[in-house]
Formats: structure tokens, C-alpha cells, sequence
């Protein structure tokens, strides 16, 4: 039966009608959506903003709420497991070929600023002058990192289905992993073999599930998608925007030297293997999870802690800045590219 109601002429109305009408009214998730990036960008701004305006709302309300405000990186292992799950080992090889190039363009790099920062000016940050606080650490961090997240909000929108499936291995360059592998080749750190493995292990326990059980796929497969604007909203919470302002003109110039340095190189190397140069702009950031990177690897090497804290703030500079410019670059270059853009989902139509 539906409930009526009834205009002051006696005609009926349908309430289920009315609420219908409110429900197609109020499209959000279509307005996320047709901002670049937006399931990633939006909520990041919005913890950022609520972090920056409003610093103890995460202690005030405490229990689930402030859990949300501090809980992204148990939210991102449970991301990687559920994303994990949808990876087929057939299908490793087509997607290591395009996100390893990637990948491996981007960690080369870290490596070589690694290398020759680290014979510079060693493990401790610059004192004194215009680069005061700069170090290894920061420089790394910000250039080793990509945010995965960002890049498969990106592709599936803007890239190839090819593209939007080499995020299983953006995924396994985000975090501390590949920033303690770069400083170990650089020779400027060693790091205990279960704290390497920890770093991905999520992700290959996710595949193993997947791979062993259909329905478990799927299952979990449909969850990844959901989970990221919540790990996103949690690494906003972690931003304080007063923090591009205290690394001063130091942390906007590394954001953008990311940018165009990596971006470059990315796009390069993207299109040598095939694609348009969209999925390498589109790694061209740095991760939202690289500002908790310094103080993770100081905590399992000692030598970096005196670096730790303005590499964390300059980082943290480095992720904001990456965040909102990279997403405006990655449509104007699909634009410019593609005559007409095609999501992901389209193109597999």
C-alpha cells in the first residue's frame, strides 16, 4: 500500500513520488564524481579542512568518530586486501608490464636522488639557509611515494581498463615499502626483512583469497571501491593546510618538483609502452600516506630521526600540493590527447 496525501483540491500525491523526485534531486556522488578525482580529492579536502579549522574535533567526539579521524592506515590494509582480491595471477603479467614501468620509473628516480642526496648531505637535515630542513628522507619520500588511491580514482575515469588495473602495483609502491628499499640500495639504511614484507602483505593475502575462491572475489572485489573515500577522509584528517604555510615556499617548490620532474619522466615512459601519457601524469604525486613515512622509518632506523620531523612537514606539503594540482593536469592532458575521454568502464563496453 502507498501513502497519500492530498493538495487543498482534493488531488492525491504520492509520497513515494515526492521522495522519489528528492532522492534523483540530490546527486552527490555524481558531483564528486565529475571532479577529477574526486572520490580521492574530496574527502581528502574535507578532513584536511576539518583538521585545520576545527584540530580536536577527532578528540571530541572520540569512539567511531574519532577512530574515522585516525583510522586510514588499518582502512588502507583492508583496501589492499579487498583490491588484492580482484587481481588474477593471469593477468599479473599484462599489468606488471605497464604499472612496473611506472613503478620502476619512479623508484629509479628516488633512487638516484636518494644516491646523490645522500652523499651530499647525508642522513641529517640542512641546518642553516634557504633549504633549511630539507634531507634525503623528505626528498625520497616525496618522490618515491605514489598515491595510489588518486591514480585508480584518475584511470577509471580517464584511462585505459589496462591502466586502471596497474594500480595493483601503484598500490605496492604507496607506503614505507619502497622508500626503505631506495634508502637501503642507496646504502644509507638497512631494514628487518618482516617490516619489508608487512608493507604488502595485505595486498598478496587479498590475491590469494581471490584467486582461491570465486565468490570471495567478488565479494571482497566490491568493497575496494567504497573503502576509498574513507582511507581518503582519514589521510586528509592526518593534513593540517597550516603546514604548506610552515614549510613555507621550501614545500610548495618540492610538490611541484614532483610534479614535473617524475611527471615528465612518467609521461615519457608511459608512452614508450604504449599508452597516451595519462597513466604517467597521473602517478606524478605523492602519496597521502608519505607524510607518516619519515617518522616510520626513522622508528626503524634511528639515524633519521632528527630528519623525521621536517621531512614530515615538507612531505605533507608535498601531498597537498599533488593532491589538487595533478588531477586539473591529468584531464587537460587527456583532453589533449584524447579528442574525447573515455572512462574505463566505457571503454571495456
Amino acid at each position: 500500500m502507498h501513502a497519500r496525501c492530498y493538495t487543498s483540491t482534493g488531488a492525491p500525491i504520492r509520497v513515494e513520488s515526492r521522495l522519489r523526485a528528492w532522492e534523483t534531486a540530490i546527486r552527490i556522488k555524481h558531483t564528486i564524481e565529475r571532479i577529477p578525482g574526486g572520490m580521492m580529492v574530496v574527502p581528502l579536502a574535507c578532513g584536511a579542512l576539518i583538521t585545520t579549522f576545527a584540530p580536536r574535533t577527532a578528540e571530541f567526539f572520540g569512539s567511531f568518530t574519532g577512530a574515522l579521524f585516525t583510522g586510514a592506515i588499518p582502512i588502507i590494509a583492508v583496501f589492499f586486501v579487498c583490491l588484492g582480491s580482484t587481481i588474477s595471477v593471469r593477468a599479473l603479467p599484462g599489468m606488471l608490464r605497464r604499472g612496473g614501468v611506472l613503478m620502476g620509473t619512479k623508484v629509479g628516480l628516488g633512487i638516484g636522488l636518494g644516491y646523490l642526496l645522500g652523499h651530499l648531505i647525508g642522513a641529517l637535515p640542512i641546518q642553516g639557509g634557504w633549504l633549511a630542513g630539507i634531507s634525503t628522507l623528505a626528498v625520497v619520500a616525496a618522490f618515491n611515494d605514489t598515491n595510489g588511491g588518486l591514480y585508480m580514482a584518475l584511470m577509471e575515469r580517464y584511462g585505459s581498463p589496462e591502466e586502471a588495473g596497474a594500480y595493483c602495483v601503484q598500490a605496492l609502491e604507496s607506503g614505507p615499502f619502497f622508500t626503505m628499499i631506495t634508502l637501503g640500495v642507496a646504502g644509507l639504511s638497512s631494514f628487518p626483512w618482516q617490516t619489508l614484507v608487512g608493507a604488502i602483505l595485505p595486498l598478496f593475502i587479498g590475491m590469494a583469497l581471490g584467486n582461491l575462491d570465486a565468490d570471495l572475489r567478488v565479494f571482497l572485489g566490491k568493497a575496494a571501491p567504497a573503502l576509498i573515500p574513507f582511507f581518503a577522509f582519514g589521510l586528509g584528517a592526518t593534513l593540517n593546510l597550516t603546514r604548506i604555510w610552515e614549510a613555507g615556499l621550501l614545500g610548495f617548490v618540492l610538490g611541484i618538483a614532483v610534479i614535473a620532474f617524475s611527471g615528465v619522466l612518467l609521461i615519457v615512459a608511459d608512452r614508450l609502452t604504449g599508452g597516451t601519457g595519462v597513466a604517467g601524469m597521473a602517478a606524478a604525486t605523492t602519496a597521502g600516506n608519505a607524510a607518516a613515512v619519515p617518522a616510520l622509518v626513522a622508528a626503524a632506523d634511528h639515524k633519521y630521526a632528527a630528519a623525521a620531523g621536517p621531512a614530515t612537514v615538507l612531505v605533507a606539503s608535498s601531498v597537498i600540493v599533488s593532491a589538487f594540482v595533478v588531477p586539473p593536469l591529468v584531464a587537460w592532458w587527456a583532453r589533449r590527447t584524447r579528442p574525447s575521454p573515455t572512462s574505463a568502464s566505457e571503454a571495456r563496453e
